[in-house]
């Protein structure tokens, strides 16, 4: 066993196969569901935000996702065949699709589609793609050397740059005010619920309690959540008129497929398998696992290969792509808990709560301006963690090239759309993305220029996440 293994071990209460006792359980595994519930319901509610779903269809797609992540996270941790790492690792909702999904949304809106369609054009995207990283999932080592930390970093600081313009509409008050009132947008009110925001998570992110740092963009939700309420601009009266049980119901808004976001999203997933190559090995790596070796390598591809039906899983029951969360080592980390037991009782609240409408009501009515005070600081961190994954490599002038041209066009697309007026409708729907533009660049150059030898250099910390995982 290596150093970092016997660090690691030596830091456990429960090891991996071990059954703790109930009590214990319970509590270890409500300590991950407060870690993760936000970053579980957050992209459900920013996308139906940003799609202007009302509040019944939003309050259904958190409960989806909470119930869809409970089924993900049983399969990851239970290991069924060659499907699932059989670890402690838990699975969400994700933010990299968060933007491709809303520009599929917008795509469909503008081809005259209503709420159910838009739905139906996300779900079928996402399902035929979801096979991208199933395949992938059986050439891990193929994949580490094509998607380096240079080209993830520069697509993950893309995707942090795209949802910052979602975080700034949401905090003047979100797509359906700007649209619809423009006169109303930004006015004092929203942009001090949003300022109230980001200001409660920076001050309980910099404390010193261990578990208000964790919680710190739960608890800052709250803090937006309850000023909100008390000035009256929270509408509870719809969470009345809710069923008592959400039933998961099959292509509940039916299926179809946006063609020009298909090669995007295959994209998407090409970048979470990497993703999810990091989080598995931090995983491995905490739980005094090999991280080297057969044992490993069949974890990474059960995993891989859990993230990808679990996505298709999510696709059937109206929900959107799953992957492993990393804030769940941390949790690990600090209670010595690694024990893949725990993660069967997590998975149970998962999908107990997302049964209950009531838990996906009371943060549907949430108002657009909270939740974009806290996607500035979501939006804001992935982008950093891009900027730190790409220093992770020597920035030579290969590097900076690449960086140079990936940045130029995906940023440049949002920047000035115009430049793809001379496109087919098809071609200008697909590169609009600057996470498609850059990273399809960003890919490309880092195949065919000349390589120095000495051009990449390997994080000195195995267990760092390759991706700099970005949920929240």
């Amino acid at each position: 066993m290596s150093d970092i293994r016997q660090a690691a071990a030596s830091e456990l209460i429960f090891s991996l196969e071990a059954r703790p006792p109930l009590g214990q359980t319970v509590v270890a595994a409500l300590q991950h569901m407060a870690a993760i519930f936000v970053g579980i319901v957050t992209p459900a509610i920013v996308i139906s935000g940003a799609l202007g779903f009302d509040t019944a269809m939003k309050a259904y797609l958190v409960s989806m996702s909470l119930l869809v992540s409970g089924v993900a996270t049983f399969i990851q941790v239970r290991k069924i065949g060659p499907i699932g790492s059989g670890l402690l690792s838990i699975q969400g909702t994700s933010f990299t699709f968060v933007s491709t999904i809303i520009a599929i949304g917008f795509w469909a809106k503008g081809n005259g589609a209503t709420q159910e369609e838009m739905m139906a054009a996300i779900v079928g995207t996402t399902l035929i793609m979801s096979v991208v990283e199933m395949i992938f999932s059986r050439f891990i080592p193929f994949l580490q050397k094509i998607i380096t930390p240079l080209v993830s970093g520069i697509v993950v600081l893309l995707i942090g740059v795209n949802l910052i313009f979602v975080g700034i509409r949401d905090a003047g008050g979100g797509a359906w005010l700007l649209a619809n009132k423009p006169d109303l947008y930004a006015n004092p009110t929203n942009l001090m619920l949003a300022g109230i925001v980001l200001v409660a998570i920076v001050i309980f992110n910099r404390s010193r309690n261990k578990w208000l740092r964790m919680g710190s963009i739960f608890l800052g939700m709250m803090v937006g959540y309850i000023v909100a309420a008390a000035m009256g601009m929270v509408n509870f009266g719809a969470i009345g008129q809710m069923s008592i049980v959400t039933p998961p119901i099959p292509f509940r808004y039916g299926i179809s497929i946006a063609w020009p976001y298909v090669i995007p999203m295959g994209l998407l997933f090409l970048i979470t398998t990497v993703e999810s190559i990091g989080d598995l090995t931090a995983t491995s790596m905490i739980s005094a696992q090999p991280v080297e070796g057969t044992l490993y390598m069949d974890r990474l591809a059960g995993g891989v290969l859990g993230d990808g039906i679990n996505s298709a899983i999510a696709s059937v029951f109206n929900s959107f792509p799953n992957t492993t969360f990393s804030q769940n080592n941390g949790v690990i980390q600090m209670t010595g808990v690694a024990s893949r037991y725990v993660g069967y009782f997590i998975a149970g609240f998962l999908a107990l709560f997302g049964l209950f409408p009531i838990v996906g009501g009371v943060f549907s009515v949430i108002p657009a301006s909270v939740i974009g005070g806290a996607m500035l600081v979501m939006s804001g961190t992935i982008a950093a963690a891009g900027i730190r994954i790409i220093s992770t490599s020597t920035i030579n002038r290969r590097g900076v090239l690449i960086i140079a041209i990936s940045l130029s066009l995906g940023i440049g697309v949002v920047f000035r759309p115009e430049i793809m007026n001379y496109f087919s409708p098809f071609f200008k729907s697909m590169f609009s993305s600057p996470i498609t533009t850059g990273g399809l660049t960003a890919i490309l150059l880092n195949i065919v220029l000349p390589r120095d030898l000495a051009s990449q250099k390997v994080s000195s910390d195995p267990g760092k996440d390759v991706m700099g995982q970005q949920e929240v």
